[in-house]
């Protein structure tokens, strides 16, 4: 924390950091690989579809939440790990709810894929003419 005066470098140095913690994310969890394998093949598929500006836009935020939520989790287990390597309750209680909060972010990510995607892909498939 900063007690000095405003200093515009010193924020924009602190953008380091934030890049580091998302690369020590992607370098140290195995999901989040799965989640930037999942965000590509929906950008592929959103072109595909010419996705219009609204729909991109539900498909920002989904990708949004997934990774916020991954990152978040990221740095509980980080931070559990470094208070204790031993068993702790309250520890796996918190790294098991930082989880869950990927897995509500993934799954309301799907759903907003559904909900854009399912209806593009059938009327261009011809299955439907809506």
């Amino acid at each position: 924390m900063s007690t000095g005066p405003f200093n515009l470098f010193a924020r924009l140095r602190s953008f380091t950091h934030a890049i580091r913690g998302i690369g020590v994310m992607f370098s140290t969890q195995h999901n989040a690989w799965i989640h930037l394998l999942a965000i590509v093949l929906v950008v592929l598929l959103g072109f595909y579809t010419k996705l219009n500006l609204h729909e991109w836009i539900f498909i920002a935020l989904a990708v949004g939440l997934v990774l916020v939520a991954e990152l978040a989790n990221t740095a509980i287990e980080f931070l559990g790990d470094a208070v204790s390597r031993e068993q702790n309750e309250h520890i796996k209680n918190a790294k098991d709810i930082a989880a869950g909060a990927v897995l509500v972010a993934a799954i309301v990510a799907v759903i907003i894929a559904c909900l854009i995607f399912i209806p593009k892909i059938t009327t261009t498939l011809g299955f439907c003419t809506a």
